[in-house]
């Protein structure tokens, strides 16, 4: 069975949905055909695979336009347009796919559309006569194209949503930052900075597939996000490599990442059945906005050292952690890397550092990584003589002064803030 993409689970891995969107001449000629009540079915591909399958109809080679497309359609064949849909390659061509290929549709059109998508990798889309559906199948997947209105409601909700996370989220980092910098964290003080940041990531990947579809309707939109979304990702990655517990390397996951507690899911139920409030706190965490996609935000985090490996699964486990085990504090404090129990959420815990350097200006990353690997802790690193940090390579005597004096900016601005 094709596996179906929807609002919220990442369309813009589709490649054919870019030439697809709002306003975009394809679709333009897609929604005349919608208009006029008829089906359509529409190759984006006039490649050796394609026209392998193709049997009668006639050569056009002729310039792409939405008229063109909804005129060719009045026939009952297919229509094969070029790879980037500037040419209508030919048109009422009888497709012939192989019949053993598993399809889950059952209109003729819709089959051999699903057909073709499979055994070609190339994007396929048909229309139906009777619902006025426009599909695109791609591979495997299944993609119902929606109304642009529909679109931007949907994208304007979820970024309201993002909103609040958002400023949960501000509101976490700096009371986070001037903990650290007091030596007074505790795991919750982490998770409690954690769980917004991944959501907004989620939320923010689920805006980024409408937009994709919404195309230049949703360049507002876009803005919006851009902002809302901005630095939170490489903040959530630098916070889980503060406080990742630096396992094992010959440590084994499973290739698709479980969740940690996924591993032990007999155990995780019995502590969800002693927590009676965990449904709850899901539902107060989403704000009702349903359970957002799993996604990356709109910005890549830094790259790193010789625990690229374990700093890396240890992100992937938190993002394929469901809503609920994200508002588990022990579940997600599991899932970066820290194993604890539940009296222990509250226990103490210090960074390394990585989070706070990374504010200071003029520091290059590598730089971070070598007076991080030398000190071994925030704590450490605050405590370190100008002796002490000049023997760390690349910090010479201007660097470990700046060193220094930004730090002690940050411990002044931050214990400002937290208690203004």
């Amino acid at each position: 069975m094709a596996s179906v993409t929807s609002g919220n689970s990442a369309p813009e891995q589709l490649d054919a949905l870019p030439l697809l969107a709002v306003g975009m001449p394809v679709r333009e000629g897609l929604e005349r055909v919608v208009q006029a009540h008829r089906g359509a079915l529409v190759v984006m591909s006039d490649g050796e695979e394609v026209l392998a399958l193709c049997s009668g109809g006639f050569l056009l080679n002729a310039e792409f336009s939405p008229q063109r497309l909804a005129e060719l359609a009045k026939m009952d064949g297919a229509i094969v347009l070029s790879k980037d849909a500037s040419r209508i390659a030919r048109a009422n061509v009888h497709l012939v796919p192989n019949h053993s290929i598993p399809t889950s549709e059952t209109g003729t059109r819709h089959r051999t559309a699903e057909r073709v998508a499979r055994s070609t990798s190339v994007p396929v889309v048909s229309v139906s006569t009777a619902m006025g559906v426009i599909t695109l199948y791609e591979g495997t997947r299944k993609h119902v194209l929606r109304d642009g209105r529909h679109l931007s409601n949907q994208a304007s909700q979820v970024i309201q949503t993002l909103a609040r996370f958002r400023q949960r989220f501000d509101a976490a980092v700096s009371s986070l930052s001037a903990l650290e910098l007091e030596d007074a964290v505790t795991m919750r003080d982490v998770a409690l900075a954690v769980q917004p940041a991944e959501l907004v990531c989620r939320l923010a990947a689920e805006v980024n597939g409408y937009l994709i579809e919404l195309g230049e309707d949703g360049r507002l939109l876009k803005l919006q996000l851009d902002e809302l979304a901005a630095g939170v990702e490489a903040t959530r990655d630098l916070i889980v490599r503060d406080y990742m517990h630096m396992m094992d390397k010959t440590d084994s996951v499973g290739a698709d990442m479980q969740p940690p507690a996924a591993h032990h899911r007999g155990h995780l139920e019995t502590d969800k059945e002693k927590k009676s409030g965990a449904k709850q706190s899901v539902v107060r965490l989403l704000d009702g906005s349903g359970a957002p996609s799993i996604g990356r935000g709109s910005r890549g985090a830094p790259t790193h050292t010789a625990s690229d490996g374990t700093w890396n699964r240890a992100l992937r486990i938190l993002q394929n952690l469901d809503t609920e085990e994200l508002a588990n504090l022990d579940t997600l404090t599991e899932a970066i890397g820290i194993q604890v129990e539940s009296d222990q959420v509250d226990g103490s815990v210090g960074p390394k550092g990585y989070r706070l350097l990374h504010r200071l200006p003029n520091l290059p990353e590598p730089v971070i990584d070598r007076i991080v690997e030398h000190f071994g802790s925030l704590q450490a690193i605050m405590r370190a003589s100008q002796k002490s940090l000049e023997e760390v390579e690349g910090v010479g005597v201007g660097r470990a002064t700046s060193l220094r004096n930004g730090l002690a900016r940050l411990a002044e601005s931050s214990i400002l803030e937290r208690y203004e």
